[in-house]
Order: C-alpha cells, then structure tokens, then sequence
C-alpha cells in the first residue's frame, strides 16, 4: 500500500528534525532529491542519468513513496539514512577532485609557456616573408635582360604597324586625291572611309611632325571635298543645261556627306531646307494679304505642292535614313507657328470667334494630314528633326492658337447662354409645365397613361446640355488637352450651377397667382406632383452624367491638370434639387391628408359612448394616399427616391396623426380607444402603402416604432384612474419615465378633472419616488401640448408632435440627424444604385430630344 502523498513526508521530517541538525536535514533532502528511484535502481545510474534527475521536475513525494512504499519500509531507514550519507560523501570527493584538476589547468606557467609558443610562431611567420623577398629580388635580377627583350619586342611591333598603317594612309591619301580630283563620288565613299579610320588611330600622333603634315592634310582633302559637292549641289538645285549634273551623281555625294559625319549632313540639309523653303517666306509674309490668317489654306497648299514635288524629283537623291521630307515639314511648321503667332497677337481680341475656328480647323487638320503621310505622330517628327543644342522643344503649328482659345472658350459661353435662356429663371417654371400637361378629366392620370405607356419625365434642356457638352468636349480635345480643356471644364461648372440654379430650383417656384385646385376631391394637385417627380428624373441625370463626364475629362486633360478636375460641388448641387423636389412631394402628400386629419381633429372622443369600428375618416384617408401614391409611382424612375419619399411621408403622417391627438383632447377612456383601432387599420394602410417592390426592411421598422409610441400613449390613457396606484403603476410600466410634466400631459390628453389631477399627482410622487428605475425622460418629454394654429401641414407644426420628419440638408443632400460622405444619406440612397452609362451614348440624348418636341402641347 502505497503512502499518503503528505502525511509520511512530513512525519518522518518531523521526527528527524527533532533530533538531527536543520542542515543534515537539508543535505538529506539534496540527496533525495537527486535519487528519484529507489536504492537498487540508483546503483545502475551513470552520471548522464544523474544529471537528468537534476535537469527534470523532482517531486520529494514521489521519491519518498519511492523508499518508503508502506508502512513496513520505514524499519530500513537507518539503512537509507546510511546509504544517503555515503552517496553525499562520494559527491563531496567528486566535487575536491574536479576542483583540483581545475586548478591545475588554470596554472598560470602553463599559461606563459603558451604565450611564449605563440611569440616564436610569429618570429617564423615574419622570417619566412623576409626570405620570400630576397627570393622575388633575386628573381626579378635574373630575368631582367628578359623583360628588355620583351618590351623592345613589344615596342618594335608597334612601330611596324604604325608604319604598316602610316603607308597604308599615304596611299589611300594620294588615290583620295585622284578621286576628289575627278569628283568620282561612288569611289571616293569607300576611300574616305577608309582613310578617316586609319587617320583616327594616328590622332595620339599628332605631336610628330610627319603625322601631323598627314593629318592636316586630310582635313584639307574633306574641306576640298565638301566644297566640291556644295558646287556640284548649286549646279543640281538650279538645274543648269551647261552644267548638268546626274542624280545618281549627286546621290553618291549624299552617301559621301554621311562619312563626313552627322554636322555635315545637317548643315547640309539645313541649306536644303532654307532654299527650299526660300520662296515661301517671301510668298507668305506676315505683312502681305497672301500671309493673312484667311490665306492659312493656301500656305498649306503651297507646302503640299512642295513636299509633292520634292518627292519627284530633288528629294529623290537623299538617302532614305535622311528623311529630309521630315526636316521640311519641321522647318514649314517652325516658320509656320512663328507667323500665326504674330498675326493673332495683332488681332487680340478682334479676333472673330468663326475665322479662329476655321484657321484652328485647317491647321489640325493639316498636321492630321501629315502624321498619316509619314505614319509618325507630327509631334514625334518635330522632336526627331531638332537639333541636339536646342533646349526648347519644337511645338506644333497649332500651339500658336492655344493662348487665344478664349475666344472658342466666350464663344461657347455665348452658345450656352442662348441655349438656356429660354429656361432660366420666370421661363423655367412653363418649361417645366411644357412636359407634361395633366388630362383635365382626370387629374391622377395623364393621357400617356391612359394609352397605357409608363411616362419617364425628364426635362429636355437637361439632355440638350450635355449633348452639347459632349460636342465641345470631343471637339476641344481633339485641338488641346491642356489649359484649354481645363477652361472649358471650368465653364461646364459654372452653366451647370446656372442650370440647377435658375432652371431646376427656380421652376419649384409657384406663380404668384397660383391657379384653383380642379377637383374637390383631390387636395393634391396633379401638376405640382409631375412637375417634382420631373425635377427628381431630371437631377438625378444630371447628376450622374456629369460625374461620367467629369471621369471624361479626366481621361482626356493632361497630367498637370487631372487634380484639379472636379464636379463635385455642382453633382451637390443636383442632390439639393432632388431633395427639394421629395419634399415638395411630401408637401402635396400632406395637402392630400389635410382634411381627413381636420376631420380627426374636430371629432368629439369625450362624448363617445361606446367603440365601433374603425373611423370613416381612416378609410378616406387610405384612399387619399394610395391615390397620390398610385400618381408618383410610374413618374419616378429611379426607385431609390421613391423609398426616401415613403420613409418621409410615413413620419409626416404620424406627426399630423400626433397634432390631431392632441388637438381633439380630452380624449377620455372611449375616445382613446377608439384612436387605438383609428391608428392600427393606420398602421395596415401605411405597410401596404409601398407595395413589395419599394417596401424595405427600415420602412417597416420606422412604421412600427412610430405606431408603437402612439399606441403606447394611447393604452396609458384608456387606462381608468380609479384605482389611482392602478393607473400610476400602469404607466411607469408603459412609460417609464418618473417626469412629473410627462404625467400631467397624460392626464390633459384624458381629460382628467383638476381636482382627481390633484390626487394622482400626489400619489405619482409618492410611487416614483420609490422607483429607482425609472428614466427622467422618456418620448412624452417631445409632445408639444400647444402646437401652433396653422391650419395648413406647414413644417413646424408636423415637428410638433412625438415624430418629427428627417428634412435633408440642402447642402449635402442628407438627413440633419445623419451624415454620408455620397451626399445621399437623406436620400436613402446607397452607392450601388443602377448608374448606366449616359454621357457615352449619344442616341439617348436624341430620344430625349424627340420625347421633348413629342410632348409638346398641341
């Protein structure tokens, strides 16, 4: 049997310390340690399981248990105790002699014989490199008449071929001369080759006088040379009969040019363009008629002609690698922008916005001309033909008109202008009503929908602007991409803040003599209900091409523009239109409830006796709202702002619900719950109100809690007062708030007389005083008891009441109590909404165009 885990240890420790010294025990507890097994498993033990039981976890209860398995074991301690004290004895002579050897290895004599091992070893090493350099000495004496042998071996060579060469140059020299002497140009491309490189290889020479008679002596050859072509050239260009000249001939003396080197062919074909180009800066002077800027055509005919005629017949003799046609057109061009530069300058602002175009057009058009003749971009040829020394890039001929593109930038202002004058400010308000004229016989139906078509209302001007737009666009990026098209960027902001301005906020505005309503029935009026849902079509396109067109801009201007392209500011403002229009809309929503909730309002709930069914003003108010909703629905096309209109319009009708409450109080226990039937069959028109299609999740959720509160409100007041605890603890149940104004209200809404409010009042203090629980403010403290006498749904009155309607920020386009970087949060609108592509596809704004002069009157 085994020993109890601490018992035994601590016996026999409490025995021995009685009778042995503390630092035995210790020493005994060591060995113990050090013994995990017992006694005839520990005799096997080497030192590596010795070391192990120090290096692992020892546990003394375990070793005990090990020695002492019963209680029969313990008759051998002595022996244990004697076997453990012989095991201490040994370790301790282990541990002497291992100190002794260490001593011995730390003696410091062996050291220094070390030392002085290593010092000897060092003396070798450096006796060793001192007879390596004797040797190398030695060495280098004998071999030394060897090393003369070989560079004067080496030396003689060189010399053998110096002369080899020498006469190799002397000789090709004097057949250089025959040749040049009889202009044999086929000939002389190989000699004067060969003889320039062979000169070259004598050039660190040049101090010899020999070599340097040589040298200079080939420098007169190719001075002779090029002046013997320059000759043979003049003859060939005037075509002299008593000179003639081939153009095989003058076609080796090009090739001849090319080994004289690139500067020589450049001035060369410097001197060819200058001749060639002669007459034309004599024809087009900038001070002559034929230099005028409506006689651009002719100088680029004039070029044409000389380009075709230089192909024909001179230009033939160059070498294609030339590409002299290319260093003509670059010099025409040069002298060519340097003439328009001064001729528009003198023009200034004089200058016609129709000739500016024209001459812009032709020069476009002619550097178009001339990239598809040589299949290289004309500014690629500009940069291949300047000289390296020039620091100035070469520009087109068109860059001349680049300072000046603020007339083309006044003219489409002027054309912008024209085009929107027609909507802009009193006249926004008929072109608004020109797109939709409603059927008199039935003001919730247009004629387009009783054929049976789906209306999408959208104003035409909107889709004639960026139709125009994209025509400026493309037509000036394909002139400049650079500080014009940033100009032309800033006017498209400047009319797109003018349109959403003066044509989409201006035409919300009513005529000051605002025509009668045409039916009795309906409070809405049908034009004001199209005419907002045309202003939500229309700055919902507008705000989604110009962010298309902005991308555009942005693909099309150069680098040092794309960071200041922005329209931003201007889509803000499309989003404020949208929401002005949703609530206008809401507006004409409420117009529609106003005389169910009058009739709401003025209803005697304290003399009601008993509870029917639901009220008949809730049956025509559902009417009155699908309705509406049945006119808005098909004149919305983007269904995002029809969710934002039902989330609106659910609070506005919960606030006026709220408004009329309070108004028709006292409301007494039968009147309450008559209200309570009132606002559920509410609640069911409300949740049926969107459909499936534009019900949401947040819709539903709104409906609900706005409902609740309400209903919450009206349980309290259908609760008798009698019993008063009954009544007070009912409503820190419902309530749960411990305001003692909050109560009052419920007691005012009730109709409770003052003398019972006396009593209730106190026996509220007394219940909520012992409540803890309880908030201080709950959504009674936002009832207003008093909401103003305006008999129309205005704003403030809506506010009134438990629920207040989000109003989006005309800034922003969001709600005040909440913020979204898009602009969209008071719109309920996310990011991943349909953005179909508008500004690309032309054809669409042609139809919108056609659907405008469609939907004209008659």
């Amino acid at each position: 049997m085994s020993m109890d885990l601490k018992r035994p240890y601590t016996s026999v420790l409490g025995i021995r310390e009685e009778v042995l010294p503390h630092e035995l025990v210790l020493s005994i507890q060591r060995i113990l340690d050090s013994h995990p097994e017992g006694e005839e498993s520990n005799k096997g033990k080497g030192e590596e399981d010795l070391i192990e039981v120090f290096g692992g976890e020892f546990n003394p209860v375990d070793i005990l248990n090990t020695y002492f398995p019963n209680e029969t074991a313990l008759e051998h301690l002595d022996g244990i105790q004697s076997h453990l004290a012989q095991n201490e004895l040994d370790l301790m002579k282990q541990i002497d002699e291992l100190q002794e050897e260490l001593k011995k290895d730390q003696d410091p004599s062996r050291m220094q014989l070390i030392q002085e091992m290593i010092s000897d070893l060092l003396g070798q090493v450096s006796r060793i490199r001192e007879k390596a350099t004797e040797s190398e000495a030695v060495v280098r004496n004998i071999t030394k008449e060897i090393q003369v042998l070989d560079l004067a071996k080496k030396n003689l060579i060189l010399s053998m071929t110096t002369f080899k060469r020498l006469q190799m140059l002397v000789s090709a020299l004097s057949q250089l001369e025959g040749q040049v002497h009889e202009k044999n140009y086929a000939e002389i491309v190989q000699t004067l080759a060969a003889v320039k490189g062979i000169a070259h290889s004598f050039k660190p020479y040049t101090s010899v006088y020999r070599i340097s008679q040589i040298w200079k002596h080939v420098q007169e050859i190719q001075t002779e040379l090029r002046a013997k072509i320059d000759s043979d050239w003049e003859n060939f260009y005037a075509q002299d009969p008593s000179k003639p000249i081939k153009a095989s001939t003058m076609s080796h003396a090009c090739q001849v040019i090319d080994v004289l080197g690139p500067e020589v062919r450049a001035q060369f074909l410097d001197r060819y363009v200058g001749l060639e180009l002669k007459e034309y800066r004599r024809i087009f002077k900038p001070s002559d008629e034929a230099g005028q800027l409506d006689n651009l055509s002719r100088r680029f005919a004039w070029f044409r002609r000389l380009l075709q005629t230089h192909e024909n017949e001179l230009g033939r003799v160059f070498p294609g690698e030339w590409r002299a046609g290319w260093f003509l057109l670059s010099k025409f061009a040069e002298i060519t922008k340097d003439d328009l530069t001064v001729l528009l300058g003198k023009v200034g602002v004089k200058l016609g916005v129709k000739v500016f175009l024209d001459t812009l057009q032709e020069t476009v058009d002619f550097e178009r001309e001339m990239t598809r003749k040589f299949a290289t971009p004309f500014a690629d040829i500009l940069k291949a033909t300047q000289p390296t020394i020039v620091t100035r890039a070469a520009r087109p001929i068109s860059s001349a008109f680049e300072p000046h593109m603020g007339v083309y930038i006044d003219a489409q202002d002027k054309v912008l202008s024209d085009m929107l004058s027609q909507y802009r400010g009193s006249k926004s308000r008929s072109s608004l009503e020109a797109v939709v004229t409603p059927n008199p016989t039935n003001s919730s139906m247009t004629s387009s929908e009783n054929d049976g078509a789906t209306p999408v209302l959208l104003l035409p001007s909107s889709t004639e602007l960026f139709y125009f737009y994209a025509q400026i666009l493309e037509q000036c990026a394909k002139m400049f991409t650079g500080q014009p098209l940033y100009d032309l960027c800033q006017l498209f902001k400047k009319w797109l803040k003018i349109y959403a301005e003066d044509v989409l906020i201006a035409s919300m505005k009513k005529p000051t003599m605002f025509a009668v309503r045409r039916s009795i029935e309906t409070r809405y009026d049908a034009h004001e209900v199209k005419n907002a849902c045309t202003l939500v079509n229309t700055a919902d396109y507008c705000h989604t091409t110009a962010l298309e067109m902005e991308e555009k801009i942005k693909e099309k201007v150069t680098d040092e523009f794309k960071d200041r392209i922005s329209l931003q500011d201007e889509c803000d403002l499309f989003v404020s239109v949208i929401s002005s229009a949703i609530q206008h809309l809401v507006k004409e929503f409420e117009n529609s409830c106003e005389p169910y909730f009058m009739t709401m309002q003025r209803s005697q709930w304290s003399t009601m006796s008993l509870v029917s069914g639901q009220s008949t003003y809730v049956n025509d108010l559902a009417n009155a709202m699908e309705q509406m909703v049945e006119v808005m629905k098909p004149l919305i096309e983007q269904k995002k702002y029809e969710r934002n209109f039902f989330d609106k319009i659910s609070s506005a009708v919960f606030a006026r619900f709220t408004t009329a409450l309070v108004k028709s109080k006292p409301l007494m226990e039968i009147g309450a719950e008559q209200l309570l039937i009132d606002l559920s069959a509410l609640k069911t028109s409300l949740l049926k109100l969107p459909g499936e299609e534009l019900s949401t999740s947040n819709y539903t959720r709104n409906v609900t809690k706005n409902t609740t509160k309400l209903e919450t409100l009206l349980k309290v007041i259908v609760t008798p007062v009698d019993p008063a605890e009954g009544f007070v603890l009912n409503y820190t149940l419902l309530i749960g708030d411990a305001s003692f104004s909050n109560f009052q209200k419920i007691l005012d809404l009730k109709g409770t007389p003052k003398l019972e409010q006396n009593d209730l009042m106190d026996t509220f203090l007394t219940i909520t005083s012992t409540k803890n629980d309880l908030e201080s403010t709950s959504f009674l403290s936002s009832l207003d008891m008093d909401p103003g006498q305006s008999t129309g749904p205005t704003t403030s009155s809506i506010g009134a009441g438990l629920i207040s309607p989000g109003i989006i920020s005309p800034a922003t386009g969001s709600d005040a109590s909440s913020s979204n970087k898009s602009g969209y949060a008071g719109l309920g609108v996310g990011t991943g909404g349909d953005h179909t592509s508008k500004f690309t596809d032309f054809r669409r704004f042609v139809s919108f165009a056609v659907r405008r002069d469609s939907t004209q009157p008659s």
